[in-house]
């Protein structure tokens, strides 16, 4: 979803994008086309406009979904004072490990052992790629299979394409991550929060968060507050000799503006070539254009450019369910 447009147009664009969700797609179309309903969310800060932020809101003060749109209209138009502080007050961190599953390949042919940064953290779940388990399934119908440690956490994932899919989990020697607002997997509040933001038809998206926080809790994630723009190079200086750094994010550059977004692909272009770290970018195809441009166009829909290093290597699902390996 791009943020920095007017409502009807990012709602349209969001019901693209949320095929996963036949009542989020619903919603947010008939948001696009309901002058009464965009009025009242233009009138919140940018930041604030987008879909899964005002529909976690209302689902957290009550509206049922999956169901109708007449919830979300009445609660949006009838009891818009009880949604907009927590509007203000929460964001859309919604932190989905599925991605692990479309990074770890990556992250497979960097020399270790890895130092992983994750810009725009929030819990920091995504920090441990070495405690899930991988199943790869191509389209032959075979699978590439990865033991979980535990032997229960597992991320499934559809591959096309020569993907580099590893033999091994990842050898991770420090994690640390940075966002405005870290939250703290042992507070059952920002969890909960955490589970709202999951889409409403999406059970097996609530059991995998509900394991990536009960797996972080054994060792809560090393999480700074700040502005990536500023705080990142800092973090980089934390880092144990020994290590490669890897800066990583998913979901997260969309929520810069246009200048925002060119900082901080100067910022990371700058930070590779001085050989400081390499750089994960996993974002949408508009959001980091000088990525995206390095490798075939990828169709509208729920599809993220993948990079390293600044160059397109593969397109992945939002969340993380499928990858096509250029």
């Amino acid at each position: 979803m791009e943020i920095f447009q007017p409502v009807a147009d990012s709602y349209a664009a969001f019901a693209v994008e949320a095929t996963d969700s036949p009542c989020f797609a619903g919603w947010a179309a008939s948001v696009a086309t309901d002058p009464e309903v965009q009025a009242r969310i233009a009138e919140l800060p940018d930041l604030k406009q987008q879909a899964n932020l005002v529909f976690a809101a209302a689902r957290w003060h009550g509206v049922p979904a999956p169901g109708p749109y007449a919830g979300l209209r009445r609660a949006v138009l009838e009891d818009w004072d009880t949604l907009v502080p927590t509007i203000m007050a929460r964001s859309t961190q919604t932190n989905e490990v599925g991605r692990l599953a479309t990074l770890v390949p990556v992250l497979a042919g960097l020399r270790e052992p890895l130092a992983l940064i994750e810009v725009g953290a929030s819990a920091g779940l995504c920090l441990y790629p070495d405690r899930w388990g991988y199943a790869w399934t191509h389209e032959d119908g075979t699978t590439t299979k990865l033991a979980s440690p535990d032997g229960d956490r597992v991320l499934a994932c559809d591959v096309t394409g020569p993907a580099p899919l590893p033999d091994r989990h990842p050898q991770v020697g420090w994690r640390g991550g940075i966002d405005l607002n870290p939250l703290d997997v042992t507070d059952p509040d920002a969890m909960a929060w955490l589970e709202t933001l999951v889409w409403p038809e999406q059970d097996d998206r609530r059991a995998r968060l509900r394991a990536a926080v009960e797996a972080a809790r054994t060792e809560p994630p090393y999480l700074v507050r700040g502005d990536l723009l500023d705080a990142l190079p800092g973090l980089l200086d934390e880092v144990p000799d020994g290590l490669t750094p890897v800066v990583f994010h998913s979901a997260v550059i969309a929520y810069l503006d246009q200048a925002g977004r060119a900082r901080f692909h100067d910022l990371m272009t700058g930070l590779v070539a001085d050989g400081r770290c390499h750089w994960i970018s996993n974002e949408g195809p508009r959001v980091l254009p000088e990525v995206a441009a390095t490798g075939p166009a990828t169709d509208p829909g729920p599809w993220f450019v993948l990079g390293l290093d600044g160059r397109a290597v593969a397109h992945a699902h939002g969340h993380g369910r499928a990858m096509r390996w250029l």
